[in-house]
């Protein structure tokens, strides 16, 4: 049996009071959405498009079209590997590798992993993005470290 997770919509009502009836602040308003609920949950995408007076199909296309955006929970951490031209040259695909195996060995449960094709900051390739901070030039040796910072400050 699958269970349905029950998404509390009026914290979503009082995130969108600012932008009632402002068709220009989707984005914003997306990103304020997605800071609360740390995804866009289906009911709150409705609301969105109820209080800006966007179109629903408007508002999905936004969401789906940018990658910061997720239609799916995430976790309480966002793992983001560039997998772009500079960070594959230098061994991005090897730290994505022992990410996921970080990943599989237990720090899969604070942690949600998303390759991403460029961070944008390329003459630090390789680059990780954890949350809100980017890390530049990241070695595979300091990745467990990386991590295990994340998950102590995660049960604070």
């Amino acid at each position: 049996m699958e269970m349905v997770e029950t998404v509390d919509i009026s914290r979503a009502d009082g995130i969108l009071l600012p932008y009632r009836g402002d068709k220009s602040a989707l984005l914003k308003a997306l990103q304020a959405v997605q800071e609360e609920y740390n995804y866009l949950p289906k009911e709150a995408l409705v609301r969105v498009s109820e209080c800006l007076g966007v179109p629903l199909s408007e508002t999905l296309r936004v969401a789906t079209f940018y990658k910061a955006f997720s239609l799916e929970p995430r976790k309480k951490y966002c793992l983001q590997v560039c997998l772009g031209t500079a960070c594959h040259v230098r061994g991005a695909a090897r730290l994505h590798t022992k990410l996921e195996s970080e990943l599989a060995m237990g720090a899969g449960d604070i942690f949600s992993l998303e390759p991403v094709r460029c961070i944008g900051c390329c003459s630090m390739a390789p680059v990780l993005r954890i949350a809100d901070e980017t890390y530049g030039r990241v070695r595979l040796d300091k990745v467990s470290g990386m991590l295990r910072r994340y998950r102590e400050e995660g049960k604070e």
